[in-house]
């Protein structure tokens, strides 16, 4: 054992307002995308992905050793046919948008997305957020044979915020609809 492994962290281990100042951050964010949900009409969804189950929320605590909350929307996962809108907020990274369009969806704006600075990701599954915001597993300008090596087509793109809780929920619903408008 090293001796920096060793040694333990006393004061922060006694440090009684990180937690909660933690956990209070948590619990704004949770608000945050479960209002972003509501805000979103479900007959628009169903319009761009008549399977659309809706809205769901999701948290983890450890993605990396971070926190994470998650705002699905449509939740057709399926790498063929599939269509998922996600926003995900990763504790010490950031915010991000995600969707995830099946190989064969028929609803599939590859030119305005990369025009509206969408990344198109290069990880074996939809889930490396580690890989493909970590370790830089995606393409500003993809190739015709970065899509056919490809067996699900997912993008996504940071959502730089700053400010109010008010402010946040605005510019979260900003990017979703204009990601709507371009899978109309």
């Amino acid at each position: 054992m090293s001796e920096k492994s060793k040694h333990v962290d006393i004061e922060l281990w006694l440090d009684k307002e990180i937690i909660p100042r933690q956990n209070s951050l948590k619990a704004i964010f949770w608000e945050i995308l479960a209002e972003v949900g509501n805000c979103v009409d479900s007959e628009s969804l169903k319009q761009i992905h008549p399977a659309s189950l809706g809205a769901k929320l999701s948290k983890g605590n450890d993605l990396l050793g971070y926190p994470y909350q998650v705002l699905d929307l449509i939740r057709d996962f399926d790498r063929k046919e599939g269509l998922n809108i996600r926003v995900l907020n990763w504790f010490g990274h950031g915010l991000f948008l995600f969707i995830l369009l099946g190989k064969n969806h028929p609803k599939a704006p590859f030119e305005q997305l990369i025009k509206n600075d969408w990344a198109f990701d290069l990880s074996p599954t939809p889930w490396e957020y580690p890989e493909t915001l970590g370790k830089g597993a995606f393409t500003n300008s993809p190739t015709s044979g970065e899509f056919k090596k490809s067996t699900f087509y997912q993008w996504h793109k940071s959502i730089q915020i700053s400010g109010e809780k008010i402010a946040i929920e605005d510019k979260i619903l900003d990017e979703l609809k204009k990601l709507i408008f371009l899978l109309s």
